[in-house]
């Protein structure tokens, strides 16, 4: 049964949401599912954006199908060779031989690595920056936007209806819940925290990369951003468009505290829920507590790229960082947040080494991070005579807070 939407008169949403998947590449928790989403455009010439995954391949055929209505297919445009959103290439050259494969030249070079067993240069269609293609009343532009996230991304402008067709940027994890457009639905209950868990993971190593696709665009009416994953915007553009600088310039959203803690058996964490505490008294409103041996990374990265002030606190484990917090602050690392300030918390029984190879990690590891407070060494347990150095730590913290800013 066909599940397609109309996004204009020539313009039809024909993707597709998995709601089985339990990890986007294999990695990022996806409770809500993912959408894998493609657009055709109906005119003289007929054009599909950007196919589906794999795990959708069947859905995705039965919405082409219909659309097409037994007309040819006479292009596919190819946005992102990401096999979420072409693993349909193959199938759909078997089905349209004479479709145009409309792609860069890294696109191309990518099609032949993902299918070496078939030889699909004769359908190849290259294009370049700038280029533009005529289906008729619809021409559409294109503009390479390299590492967003991927070196061979480009977004394609269809200068009829205005639309935008941004590949993986402006977009969130989560299925669709029927409503295609982002202005009929509760996007900040359903979506918002989850648009910037998928760009602080995805994206956000690249914000260099997203400031010149974004800068490209400047000057060019832009009524419609149609992601690949997540719904579409058609209203209000400005409010994705602002939190994108925001996030490309590792720019904080707004001022609050990000802990995260490594705890073996408890002591590290109370320690932390002491320091949390002590800030809430303090008047800090907006306080975000993490195990990192519970939590899945991505959603304390998604945090950090929203808040200004981060705080690790990890317990000593074999003369090292505890392996929890050592993998998250490993991860956190090769994305490259930039610009925030962080406070340390080292623990330990015999020897709290922890406390001494935190600062030497962020110092070397997290780029333009300011430490605020001097290290802090926990022998096992936090004693009383610890709660004055807690209160002090705690003060600078919101100190920091009130530097400038927001």
């Amino acid at each position: 049964m066909q599940t397609t939407q109309k996004m204009t008169e020539d313009v039809t949403y024909i993707g597709c949401s998995d709601r089985l998947m339990d990890r986007f590449e294999n990695m990022y928790p996806i409770p809500n599912g993912m959408t894998y989403n493609s657009f055709f455009i109906d005119d003289e010439k007929t054009a599909v954006l950007d196919s589906s995954d794999s795990s959708t391949t069947q859905q995705f055929l039965e919405n082409l199908d219909y659309v097409l209505d037994g007309r040819d297919l006479d292009y596919l445009v190819i946005n992102h060779m990401e096999p979420d959103h072409c693993a349909n290439v193959v199938e759909l050259v078997k089905r349209y031989p004479k479709i145009g494969l409309v792609a860069n030249k890294q696109s191309l070079r990518f099609i032949k690595q993902f299918f070496p067993e078939v030889d699909l240069s004769a359908n190849y269609h290259e294009v370049k920056e700038g280029d533009t293609l005529s289906l008729g009343t619809h021409e559409l532009t294109f503009y390479f936007a390299p590492m967003v996230h991927w070196p061979e991304v480009m977004f394609t402008y269809d200068k009829k209806d205005k639309i935008l067709f941004s590949a993986d940027a402006f977009g969130a994890f989560g299925a669709l819940q029927g409503n295609l457009f982002v202005d009929e639905v509760d996007y900040d209950h359903e979506y918002f925290s989850e648009m910037r868990r998928y760009y602080a993971n995805i994206c956000g190593k690249y914000g260099m990369q997203v400031k010149m696709a974004m800068d490209k665009l400047e000057g060019v009416e832009i009524k419609y951003i149609a992601t690949l994953h997540g719904p579409i915007w058609r209203k209000d553009l400005d409010l994705i468009l602002d939190k994108y600088k925001l996030w490309r310039d590792y720019i904080p959203e707004k001022k609050g505290v990000v802990l995260a803690y490594g705890s073996v058996y408890g002591h590290t964490a109370s320690a932390v829920q002491y320091l949390a505490s002590v800030l809430s008294e303090m008047g800090v409103e907006d306080l975000r507590v993490y195990d990192v041996s519970k939590t899945h990374a991505s959603y304390i990265i998604s945090d950090i790229f929203k808040y200004s002030n981060v705080v690790i606190a990890s317990a000593t484990y074999n003369l090292n960082i505890y392996p929890p917090m050592q993998a998250f602050l490993d991860e956190m690392s090769q994305l490259e947040i930039k610009n925030r300030k962080v406070s340390l918390i080292g623990t330990g029984s015999w020897a709290p080494m922890a406390a001494k190879l935190l600062p030497k990690f962020t110092a070397e590891k997290l780029k333009a991070w300011e430490q605020v407070g001097d290290t802090m060494t926990v022998l096992t347990s936090l004693t009383e005579a610890q709660k004055a150095e807690v209160q002090k730590l705690a003060q600078q913290i919101v100190d920091s807070m009130q530097e400038g800013g927001k």
